[in-house]
């Protein structure tokens, strides 16, 4: 029955496709949508367009809005759960760069100084990158703490024995 199961997934591609599309089309932006399936059943979304910094705002959060809402009416028009990523151009993995980089220059830092450092101000998407990339690192802990916006990333020496 895989067979049956793909083809439901392509079925809600094109759902996927128009709903993104309208969405761009009534924020009156002009853009070209590709949608494909990824090896986990997500649907990823991704968005040509000359407005990309409009569309992905101050360090992404019009994109995490654009997405949660894309999601919503995806779901709604699917009659499921469903689960999509969008990306603006090169965007997610620029970003996905920068973390890793900032992840092992704090990791760095903190080996140096001996005290923990703190990152705020990320998305608990991020924090998931920087936890995922010192994760091998067995010289250093990474924790989040704190709710809500407060909520920070905090990278600790690990402890000597």
């Amino acid at each position: 029955m895989p067979a049956a199961g793909k083809k439901t997934m392509d079925d809600h591609t094109s759902t996927v496709h128009t709903c993104a599309s309208e969405l761009l089309e009534r924020l009156q932006i002009p853009a070209k949508v590709d949608v494909v399936v990824d090896e986990t059943g997500a649907y990823r979304v991704h968005v040509e367009t000359e407005e990309t910094g409009l569309l992905i705002g101050y360090h992404g959060q019009t994109l995490e809005s654009y997405q949660i809402l894309l999601g919503m009416i995806i779901s709604k028009a699917a009659g499921t759960w469903v689960k999509v990523y969008v990306n603006v151009g090169d965007y997610r993995e620029k970003r996905e760069e920068a973390l890793m980089y900032m992840a092992q220059r704090a990791a760095e830092k903190a080996l140096s100084i001996q005290r923990p450092v703190e990152l705020a101000r990320l998305s608990a998407g991020e924090r998931r990158i920087i936890h995922l990339t010192l994760s091998g690192d067995e010289r250093v802990t990474t924790e989040s703490v704190g709710e809500g916006a407060n909520r920070k990333l905090i990278i600790r020496p690990a402890a000597q024995t």
